[in-house]
């Protein structure tokens, strides 16, 4: 299905090493805006830092795709030291396929990891990779949000007693 991500995670930092090497997992195409910081926020989330240099240190390839503008990404995507595609337009493949390429990543060792069904799950399924839905660190207030997660929510029950 379309809409069912392959992994639920409750955030990003929930993929460690363990993980990896039992899923087969050898590069991830991360999302920006609620998976590896807060909408709109300059800073990534606590704990980002150490984690890349975690995923860096056991040979993880990892590159951002957002749809946000480069303005926005750009500067955070340096500040990370990762290498990004702006306006990558999931869930079409696009973005991701440029990643992809980039990387130089087998579809079923990569995996699209995000926290919106809508453009992350369902571009890295169009696409052929694995996929990884987490929640985000924090829950946005704004209406379009809200409206976004119910119109998920008819397509994937988030249960969260089973959240890792």
């Amino acid at each position: 299905m379309i809409f069912k991500p392959e992994f639920w995670l409750r955030n990003v930092l929930s993929i460690d090493k363990v993980f990896l090497e039992k899923n087969g997992i050898e590069a991830l195409v991360l999302d920006l805006d609620n998976t590896l910081s807060m909408h709109g926020n300059p800073m990534e989330e606590e704990g980002i830092t150490d984690w890349l240099h975690e995923m860096k240190a056991l040979g993880v390839k990892m590159m951002v795709v957002s749809n946000n503008t480069n303005k926005r990404v750009a500067p955070l995507a340096k500040k990370l030291g990762l290498d990004f595609v702006a306006n990558g337009a999931k869930p079409l493949t696009i973005g991701i396929n440029k990643a992809l390429k980039s990387l130089g990543s087998e579809k079923k060792k990569t995996a699209v990891v995000g926290d919106q069904i809508f453009t992350d799950i369902m571009g890295g399924n169009f696409a052929g990779t694995r996929t990884i839905l987490v929640e985000p660190f924090h829950l946005e207030k704004g209406v379009l949000f809200k409206i976004k997660r119910k119109a998920e929510s008819l397509v994937f029950r988030r249960d969260f007693s089973n959240l890792k």
